[in-house]
């Protein structure tokens, strides 16, 4: 079983999931997850979201290095307390839409380790697909590449690209269905800090396309290993673009955008911590840049 609970100023999340490894005495990790989710979007975009949902999720090792995970996804998203200041085209998304979604996600992992790898790589995509009832219906791809090259001890280079594409069925992409990239999966930019945006507003709209490339060396920085710091210098390029709305005060650029950067991480007693300052070497006005990052409990 696993229960987390996730607070922070603009985000409160619990988690309640549990795992049967060996599923009717086969190698299926089959397992739920029930999950109630509210998000301060003001700052980046006028509006708060509620988001509640059931997962029932399972996979399968196809070989040594192939798994298939299946999901199936029932949840409801509220987006409220939007002021009137807020961009016409999310005042017009306010109130509740029900997703329900079956999923597969294929993994094929050759890296030497899965927590902390220092060679091979992992190819991982998947596809999404709503309007098994609910309101909402899409078709959403996602794919992600990192490979691994051990430089010296405990030096690491690492070389990664990761993207999306949802397209709605006979309906317009809604809200909460988009993608909104910057922050920890593009630092440099805040939370939905590119892509498309209400010039009038400011408020960023989220994208149906986006993609990221990542350079990034990790290294120690003299500490005892024991400590669990490493420093790491990283270069990241990408961009976040279209969406199922027009309208004159709408900016919407191809553009990529760039930045660098460095960074520490540290594997606390209390969970993975990391702090990164990056700076934007290549962006569009409307873009919303945050030169520091600091993240505590994500997965490295």
């Amino acid at each position: 079983g696993r229960a987390s609970l996730s607070l922070s100023t603009k985000r409160q999340e619990i988690d309640l999931g549990f795992t049967e490894p060996y599923f009717l005495d086969r190698e299926i990790a089959a397992g739920f997850d029930i999950f109630e989710v509210h998000s301060d979007f003001q700052t980046q975009s006028e509006f708060d979201e509620r988001s509640t949902g059931l997962v029932l999720r399972a996979s399968y090792p196809l070989s040594e290095t192939l798994s298939l995970g299946v999901n199936y996804k029932i949840r409801q998203d509220i987006i409220n307390d939007v002021p009137s200041t807020a961009s016409i085209f999310i005042q017009n998304e306010a109130g509740s839409n029900i997703t329900s979604s079956v999923g597969y996600v294929l993994t094929y992992d050759r890296r030497d380790d899965k927590i902390e790898p220092t060679q091979g790589y992992v190819l991982r995509g998947g596809q999404d697909f709503a309007g098994a009832g609910g309101s909402v219906r899409y078709v959403r791809s996602s794919a992600t590449a990192t490979q691994y090259f051990p430089i010296a001890d405990q030096v690491v280079f690492s070389t990664g690209v990761e993207g999306g594409y949802i397209n709605g069925i006979g309906q317009p992409v809604n809200l909460a269905s988009r993608f909104f990239v910057g922050g920890d999966d593009f630092r440099g930019f805040a939370d939905g800090g590119i892509g498309p945006r209400d010039l009038v507003t400011n408020d960023s709209l989220g994208a149906n396309i986006y993609y990221v490339g990542t350079a990034e060396l990790t290294f120690p920085i003299g500490l005892p290993s024991e400590f669990g710091i490493l420093g790491r210098t990283f270069v990241q390029a990408g961009s976040a673009f279209g969406i199922d709305v027009s309208g004159p005060t709408l900016f919407d650029s191809h553009a990529p955008r760039a930045t660098t950067g460095v960074g520490l991480s540290w594997k606390s007693p209390f969970g993975p911590i990391r702090v990164d300052l990056g700076v934007p070497i290549r962006k569009e006005g409307e873009d919303k840049t945050e030169i520091f990052r600091f993240n505590f409990g994500t997965r490295f």
